[in-house]
Order: structure tokens, then sequence, then C-alpha cells
């Protein structure tokens, strides 16, 4: 990935468009009834209200799901992308992915009273978790490959 085309726009992009596929798995495992008490963004409520004083509202919640999905680790993949390891786009996503999943769970887990990894709610919590993030690394590396890869070949052609 040439520098000089990534910018934080583009991983902004990136990162709400894969927020937006983590969520729609997130509904799919709500309406299925597959872990119910893993609920992130019911977590994401309380933790707003007990540590900003924020309403407790479903709203709250999912506002800090998209603004950590769409902005942190959008931002955050565009600076990081660069040093991890491979060439494809894909791959440096599911890489991402792994880390955010790896700091939700020793950072985010234990200050929602879930413990380390998720504990609290059982094995699969952190596997669930996992392939969550996986899926959210890989289309989020995919957009944000597609969108360097076209704005490069404007930049060149114009040139």
């Amino acid at each position: 990935m040439n520098m000089q085309c990534n910018t934080l726009g583009k991983g902004m992009i990136a990162g709400f468009v894969a927020t937006i596929a983590l969520s729609l798995l997130m509904i799919a495992k709500s309406v299925m009834g597959f872990m119910p008490d893993l609920n992130v963004i019911a977590m994401l409520t309380s933790m707003a209200h007990t540590y900003m004083g924020l309403p407790q509202t479903m709203l709250i919640g999912w506002m800090l799901h998209f603004a950590i999905g769409t902005i942190a680790w959008g931002i955050l993949f565009v600076l990081l992308a660069p040093h991890l390891p491979g060439t494809n786009p894909i791959v440096k996503g599911l890489i991402f992915g792994t880390i955010a999943w790896f700091t939700m769970m020793i950072i985010v887990m234990p200050m929602a009273g879930a413990g380390v990894f998720g504990w609290k709610f059982g094995m699969m919590a952190p596997v669930a978790t996992w392939m969550l993030h996986l899926v959210y690394g890989a289309v989020l590396g995919y957009v944000y490959g597609k969108l360097t890869v076209r704005s490069c070949s404007l930049t060149a052609e114009s040139a």
C-alpha cells in the first residue's frame, strides 16, 4: 500500500462499512439466541453510564460501537497497516481484527465486569467475539484496499 494514497478518511469509511457488517452479525447472533448474555451494545451502554455518566439508553451503546469501529479502529488501521505483515489488505485486516479483539478481551471485557477474555460468559465468548472481529478486519482491509487502489489509480492517471 502506497503511503501517499492512504488517508484517515478512507480508513474511517472502511471502518464504518466493517462496523455495519459486524453489527449485522451481532444482530443475527441475537435473533438466533446464540449467547444472549453477551450483548456488546448493552455492555457499552452500561460502561458509558458508569464511567461517563451518560444516559443508560441503547442508542448511546450503538453510537459508541460505531464511533469505536469507524473512528478509533478505522484511523488506527490506517496508521498500523504499513507495519502489519503481508501485502494483502485483507490479511492485514485479519491481523488488525485480531489485535482489536485482543484489546477488547483484556481491557473492555474486564471494565464491563465480564472478566479477562469475557470468561463470565463462558468458553464461547472469546471464540465468538474473535470470529466477529475477524469478519470486521476482513471487511475493513478489503474496503480500505479497494479505496486506496482506486484513489492511487486515479492519482497516477491524472499525474
